[in-house]
Protein backbone atom coordinates (compact mmCIF):
# COMPACT_ATOMS: atom_id res chain seq x y z
CA UNK A 1 0.00 0.00 0.00
CA UNK A 2 1.44 3.50 -0.81
CA UNK A 3 1.63 6.03 1.46
CA UNK A 4 -1.04 8.18 0.17
CA UNK A 5 -3.73 5.26 0.37
CA UNK A 6 -2.51 4.31 4.02
CA UNK A 7 -3.14 7.90 4.73
CA UNK A 8 -6.41 7.42 2.76
CA UNK A 9 -7.00 4.39 4.64
CA UNK A 10 -6.52 5.80 8.32
CA UNK A 11 -8.37 9.21 7.57
CA UNK A 12 -11.57 6.89 6.48
CA UNK A 13 -10.85 4.36 10.00
CA UNK A 14 -10.52 7.51 11.94
CA UNK A 15 -13.67 9.30 10.82
CA UNK A 16 -15.62 5.37 11.69
CA UNK A 17 -13.94 5.88 14.37
CA UNK A 18 -15.76 8.84 15.79
CA UNK A 19 -18.62 7.98 14.19
CA UNK A 20 -18.91 4.97 16.71
CA UNK A 21 -18.15 6.90 19.67
CA UNK A 22 -20.78 9.23 19.03
CA UNK A 23 -23.40 6.42 19.02
CA UNK A 24 -22.34 4.89 21.80
CA UNK A 25 -24.82 5.92 24.53
CA UNK A 26 -23.58 4.40 26.98
CA UNK A 27 -19.51 5.33 26.73
CA UNK A 28 -20.87 9.01 25.98
CA UNK A 29 -22.60 8.71 29.81
CA UNK A 30 -19.29 8.23 31.41
CA UNK A 31 -17.09 9.88 29.03
CA UNK A 32 -18.75 13.68 29.05
CA UNK A 33 -22.31 13.47 31.17
CA UNK A 34 -20.68 11.76 34.60
CA UNK A 35 -17.21 14.02 35.16
CA UNK A 36 -19.44 17.21 34.17
CA UNK A 37 -22.49 15.99 36.37
CA UNK A 38 -20.01 14.92 38.97
CA UNK A 39 -18.61 18.70 39.18
CA UNK A 40 -21.79 20.42 39.30
CA UNK A 41 -22.79 18.05 41.96
CA UNK A 42 -19.55 18.15 44.45
CA UNK A 43 -19.30 22.04 44.11
CA UNK A 44 -22.89 22.84 44.79
CA UNK A 45 -23.20 19.86 47.64
CA UNK A 46 -19.99 20.12 50.65
CA UNK A 47 -19.86 16.41 51.01
CA UNK A 48 -15.67 16.86 50.77
CA UNK A 49 -13.80 18.31 53.55
CA UNK A 50 -13.22 22.05 52.68
CA UNK A 51 -9.51 22.63 51.30
CA UNK A 52 -7.09 23.50 53.50
CA UNK A 53 -5.35 26.99 52.32
CA UNK A 54 -7.93 29.64 52.93
CA UNK A 55 -6.97 30.92 49.11
CA UNK A 56 -7.85 27.91 47.81
CA UNK A 57 -11.72 27.41 47.31
CA UNK A 58 -13.30 24.04 46.83
CA UNK A 59 -14.07 24.63 42.76
CA UNK A 60 -10.13 25.27 42.68
CA UNK A 61 -9.57 21.76 43.64
CA UNK A 62 -12.42 20.21 42.11
CA UNK A 63 -11.90 20.44 38.74
CA UNK A 64 -8.37 19.32 38.48
CA UNK A 65 -9.70 16.26 40.21
CA UNK A 66 -12.52 16.22 37.56
CA UNK A 67 -10.54 16.81 34.30
CA UNK A 68 -8.43 13.84 35.56
CA UNK A 69 -11.48 11.34 36.23
CA UNK A 70 -12.40 12.94 32.56
CA UNK A 71 -8.96 11.40 31.12
CA UNK A 72 -9.28 7.56 33.16
CA UNK A 73 -13.21 7.61 31.93
CA UNK A 74 -12.12 7.96 28.28
CA UNK A 75 -8.83 5.71 28.38
CA UNK A 76 -9.75 2.83 30.16
CA UNK A 77 -13.55 2.57 30.25
CA UNK A 78 -14.99 3.61 27.30
CA UNK A 79 -11.42 2.47 24.57
CA UNK A 80 -11.12 -0.28 26.70
CA UNK A 81 -14.72 -1.71 27.09
CA UNK A 82 -15.05 -0.76 23.47
CA UNK A 83 -12.26 -2.13 22.08
CA UNK A 84 -12.35 -5.41 23.91
CA UNK A 85 -16.62 -6.09 22.52
CA UNK A 86 -14.84 -5.23 19.04
CA UNK A 87 -12.39 -7.89 19.27
CA UNK A 88 -14.49 -10.64 20.88
CA UNK A 89 -17.08 -10.27 17.50
CA UNK A 90 -14.21 -10.51 15.07
CA UNK A 91 -14.24 -7.18 14.24
CA UNK A 92 -10.51 -6.79 14.78
CA UNK A 93 -9.65 -9.68 13.42
CA UNK A 94 -11.47 -8.83 10.08
CA UNK A 95 -9.83 -5.67 10.32
CA UNK A 96 -6.81 -7.24 10.52
CA UNK A 97 -7.00 -9.15 7.94
CA UNK A 98 -7.42 -6.19 5.63
CA UNK A 99 -5.28 -4.05 3.72
CA UNK A 100 -5.67 -1.17 6.24
CA UNK A 101 -2.41 -1.06 8.18
CA UNK A 102 -1.88 -1.71 11.66
CA UNK A 103 -0.52 1.62 12.43
CA UNK A 104 -3.79 3.30 10.83
CA UNK A 105 -6.09 1.53 12.95
CA UNK A 106 -4.10 2.56 16.15
CA UNK A 107 -3.85 5.82 14.75
CA UNK A 108 -7.16 6.23 14.29
CA UNK A 109 -8.39 4.86 17.70
CA UNK A 110 -5.51 7.26 19.17
CA UNK A 111 -7.22 10.40 17.13
CA UNK A 112 -11.06 8.92 18.54
CA UNK A 113 -9.86 9.07 22.02
CA UNK A 114 -7.83 12.80 21.91
CA UNK A 115 -10.70 14.06 20.03
CA UNK A 116 -13.39 12.76 23.51
CA UNK A 117 -10.65 14.24 25.53
CA UNK A 118 -10.72 17.53 23.69
CA UNK A 119 -14.67 17.56 24.26
CA UNK A 120 -14.24 16.49 28.06
CA UNK A 121 -11.84 19.08 28.70
CA UNK A 122 -13.93 22.01 26.84
CA UNK A 123 -17.22 21.03 28.97
CA UNK A 124 -15.67 20.79 31.95
CA UNK A 125 -14.04 24.17 31.45
CA UNK A 126 -17.35 25.60 30.46
CA UNK A 127 -18.92 23.99 33.64
CA UNK A 128 -16.20 25.25 35.97
CA UNK A 129 -16.00 28.33 35.03
CA UNK A 130 -19.84 28.62 34.83
CA UNK A 131 -19.09 27.49 38.60
CA UNK A 132 -16.36 30.40 39.57
CA UNK A 133 -13.17 28.45 38.55
CA UNK A 134 -10.80 31.29 37.15
CA UNK A 135 -7.13 30.11 37.37
CA UNK A 136 -4.54 32.55 37.67
CA UNK A 137 -3.48 33.65 34.01
CA UNK A 138 -6.51 32.62 32.93
CA UNK A 139 -7.98 29.45 31.70
CA UNK A 140 -6.03 28.78 28.21
CA UNK A 141 -3.00 29.64 29.70
CA UNK A 142 -4.07 27.39 32.71
CA UNK A 143 -5.09 24.73 30.37
CA UNK A 144 -2.27 24.85 27.85
CA UNK A 145 0.48 24.78 31.33
CA UNK A 146 -1.33 21.78 31.90
CA UNK A 147 -1.59 20.11 28.91
CA UNK A 148 1.74 17.83 29.19
CA UNK A 149 -0.14 15.90 32.01
CA UNK A 150 -3.34 15.71 30.25
CA UNK A 151 -1.59 14.28 27.41
CA UNK A 152 0.83 11.85 29.43
CA UNK A 153 -2.17 10.94 31.41
CA UNK A 154 -3.96 9.48 28.55
CA UNK A 155 -1.27 7.80 27.19
CA UNK A 156 -1.14 5.97 30.50
CA UNK A 157 -5.02 5.48 30.57
CA UNK A 158 -5.50 4.26 27.13
CA UNK A 159 -2.25 1.96 27.23
CA UNK A 160 -3.87 0.16 30.67
CA UNK A 161 -7.47 0.00 28.70
CA UNK A 162 -5.74 -1.58 25.37
CA UNK A 163 -3.83 -3.79 27.59
CA UNK A 164 -6.91 -4.86 29.55
CA UNK A 165 -9.23 -5.47 26.09
CA UNK A 166 -6.33 -7.32 24.19
CA UNK A 167 -5.86 -9.97 26.95
CA UNK A 168 -9.41 -10.44 28.12
CA UNK A 169 -12.78 -11.32 27.64
CA UNK A 170 -15.02 -8.52 27.13
CA UNK A 171 -17.07 -9.46 29.86
CA UNK A 172 -14.28 -9.23 32.18
CA UNK A 173 -13.14 -5.85 30.49
CA UNK A 174 -16.40 -4.64 31.64
CA UNK A 175 -16.32 -5.67 35.00
CA UNK A 176 -13.08 -4.61 35.88
CA UNK A 177 -12.70 -1.13 33.70
CA UNK A 178 -15.74 0.28 36.09
CA UNK A 179 -14.61 -1.45 39.43
CA UNK A 180 -11.52 0.33 38.70
CA UNK A 181 -12.87 3.76 37.67
CA UNK A 182 -15.14 3.32 40.79
CA UNK A 183 -11.94 2.79 42.89
CA UNK A 184 -10.07 5.86 41.07
CA UNK A 185 -13.18 7.72 41.66
CA UNK A 186 -13.48 7.09 45.62
CA UNK A 187 -9.73 6.08 47.20
CA UNK A 188 -7.57 6.91 44.08
CA UNK A 189 -6.69 10.57 45.15
CA UNK A 190 -8.65 11.58 42.07
CA UNK A 191 -11.51 13.59 43.10
CA UNK A 192 -10.46 13.51 47.13
CA UNK A 193 -6.85 14.67 47.35
CA UNK A 194 -4.64 12.02 49.30
CA UNK A 195 -3.86 13.50 52.39
CA UNK A 196 -7.26 13.56 53.38
CA UNK A 197 -7.58 9.73 52.86
CA UNK A 198 -6.08 7.12 55.22
CA UNK A 199 -2.05 6.56 55.36
CA UNK A 200 -2.99 2.62 54.41
CA UNK A 201 -5.07 4.17 50.93
CA UNK A 202 -2.75 6.88 50.30
CA UNK A 203 0.51 5.30 50.48
CA UNK A 204 -0.08 2.65 47.63
CA UNK A 205 -2.57 4.92 45.90
CA UNK A 206 0.22 7.71 45.50
CA UNK A 207 2.73 5.85 42.85
CA UNK A 208 -0.38 4.56 40.51
CA UNK A 209 -1.27 6.54 37.96
CA UNK A 210 -4.63 8.24 39.01
CA UNK A 211 -3.09 9.78 42.06
CA UNK A 212 0.12 11.12 39.83
CA UNK A 213 -2.12 12.65 37.09
CA UNK A 214 -4.79 14.69 39.50
CA UNK A 215 -1.73 15.76 42.06
CA UNK A 216 -0.03 16.93 39.04
CA UNK A 217 -3.48 18.60 37.76
CA UNK A 218 -3.61 19.96 41.04
CA UNK A 219 -0.04 21.22 41.43
CA UNK A 220 -0.62 23.39 38.01
CA UNK A 221 -4.21 24.49 38.27
CA UNK A 222 -4.64 25.28 41.92
CA UNK A 223 -3.19 28.70 43.15
CA UNK A 224 -0.05 28.26 44.78
CA UNK A 225 0.44 24.53 43.67
CA UNK A 226 3.58 23.13 42.89
CA UNK A 227 4.18 20.45 40.71
CA UNK A 228 6.63 17.87 41.78
CA UNK A 229 8.84 16.70 39.52
CA UNK A 230 9.51 13.27 40.36
CA UNK A 231 5.59 12.89 39.90
CA UNK A 232 6.17 13.89 36.42
CA UNK A 233 8.78 11.36 35.91
CA UNK A 234 6.81 8.35 37.48
CA UNK A 235 3.61 9.20 35.47
CA UNK A 236 6.14 9.67 32.53
CA UNK A 237 7.59 6.01 32.79
CA UNK A 238 3.74 4.66 33.69
CA UNK A 239 2.39 6.11 30.65
CA UNK A 240 5.36 4.44 28.37
CA UNK A 241 5.17 0.81 30.34
CA UNK A 242 1.69 0.64 29.49
CA UNK A 243 1.60 1.67 26.33
CA UNK A 244 4.58 -0.93 26.21
CA UNK A 245 2.67 -3.86 27.61
CA UNK A 246 -0.26 -2.89 25.82
CA UNK A 247 1.54 -2.89 22.14
CA UNK A 248 3.84 -6.37 23.22
CA UNK A 249 0.00 -8.32 24.61
CA UNK A 250 -2.86 -7.53 22.71
CA UNK A 251 -4.57 -9.32 20.79
CA UNK A 252 -6.78 -9.33 17.90
CA UNK A 253 -8.57 -12.35 19.13
CA UNK A 254 -9.12 -14.28 21.96
CA UNK A 255 -7.64 -17.53 19.71
CA UNK A 256 -4.68 -15.24 19.09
Amino acid sequence: MTPRLAWNAYLAQARMELLLTTRRGENLLVTLIVPVALLVFLAQVPLLPAPAGESIRRIDELVPGILALAVISTGLVSLGIATAFERSSGVLKRLAGSPLPLWALVAAKATSVLATVALQLLLVTIAGWFLGWDPQGGVPAALLAAAPWLILGTLAFAGLGLLLAGSLRAETVLALANGLYLACLLVGGVVVPLERLPALVAVPASILPPALLADLLRGTLVPGGEVVPLAAMALAVWALALAALAARSFRVSDEG
